[in-house]
């Protein structure tokens, strides 16, 4: 072979290996694991059936776990266990992203990618996903809710946890908003659940009790309506209070349709937990996620990509629906 012949022969075969290459990038498959706040809730349910048709779309090996109570240490620890098992991915929800800091660094020193959901002031993460602006989001609760009170009264605002960043910046949008109504009386600060709808019902009855002439209620867990709801429901209130919050049609539907709540905001969760898997394997590929990018799911066709707290990137999606007792049916889950 002489040396015009060899280098042809190493060029060729040179080109063949970043070939090859690039196909086990778009081909190889990756355990992935996404770790919720707490299991055995609707919402939490359905985020798990996206992760589970991510699953069956991809070919990749995803499944979901978490604590059976919302407990940032739970959730911590079943990260730090995760990282002796080295997935190639872990996407979270977390439940305090302060506390998850730590572990979240150890699992990137790793070699593990990190994305999060519901945590844009987290600071170890690749990418944080958002499914809208969470602070307009909590106003357009409040914008309901002040129209439904007329404009005036006492109302009550809570949230899973005081450290949940999310439920709080909803919490803060419809405390601003509320403020837009000299009439509307905040009588209490947050008022924390720790995502259990009986936590909120003992707080909600606590509240009536204690305000009489209450008039309107915002939750921020998914449960929170719910508990606020069977309170409205016993104190025969369902047509002397406005009640709105985060939640989905198969928690808050029957005190829609009983009146108890007027109304509720949310996103997919399933399409939450497919595009966090997703985003996960787009950077497993070596690939960006760019500011209008279509990650192929209804609400975020074309996402807003802008700088974390951290070195990471907070993705926007357009994916919140508004609902009531006329419509909530068209959303079965």
């Amino acid at each position: 072979m002489n040396k015009k012949t060899w280098t042809f022969s190493a060029l060729g075969l040179l080109v063949l290996g970043v070939s090859l290459h690039g196909a086990d990038a778009q081909t190889k498959k990756y355990n992935m694991v996404t770790v919720v706040k707490i299991t055995g809730i609707n919402w939490f349910n359905r985020m798990e059936e996206g992760v589970k048709k991510y699953a069956k779309d991809s070919g990749n090996n995803a499944t979901q776990t978490g604590p059976s109570t919302a407990d940032a240490a739970q959730q911590a620890a079943i990260i730090e266990d995760l990282i002796a098992k080295k997935p190639d991915a872990i996407a979270v929800v977390p439940f305090s992203p302060e506390t998850l800091e730590p572990v979240l660094k150890k699992a990137m020193s790793r070699g593990i990618k990190v994305i999060t959901h519901e945590a844009d002031n987290q600071v170890n993460t690749l990418y944080d996903i958002e499914a809208f602006d969470n602070v307009a989001f909590g106003a357009n609760l409040n914008v309901r809710l002040a129209k439904c009170m007329g404009g005036s009264g006492k109302w009550a605002v809570f949230v899973g946890s005081l450290t949940s960043k999310t439920h709080n910046q909803w919490a803060d949008g419809g405390i601003a908003n509320a403020k837009k109504n000299p009439g509307m009386v905040l009588v209490e600060s947050k008022q924390e659940t720790a995502d259990d709808a009986e936590q909120a019902y003992q707080k909600a009855k606590e509240l009536i009790r204690k305000y009489p002439d209450i008039k309107g209620f915002q939750g921020s867990a998914s449960t929170d309506v719910a508990g606020i709801g069977r309170a409205v429901e016993e104190a025969g209130l369902e047509n002397k209070t406005c009640v709105y919050g985060t939640s989905l049609p198969s928690i808050a539907g029957k005190y829609m349709d009983s009146g108890a709540v007027d109304g509720i905001g949310f996103w997919d969760p399933a399409d939450a937990g497919y595009v966090m898997n997703k985003v996960a394997q787009l950077v497993l590929q070596g690939k960006k996620i760019t500011n209008g990018m279509d990650l192929g799911v209804k609400g975020y066709n074309k996402v807003s990509v802008t700088k974390g707290k951290g070195a990471g990137m907070i993705i926007r999606g357009n994916a919140f629906v508004d609902v009531d007792k006329a419509n909530y049916k068209s959303y079965p889950f």
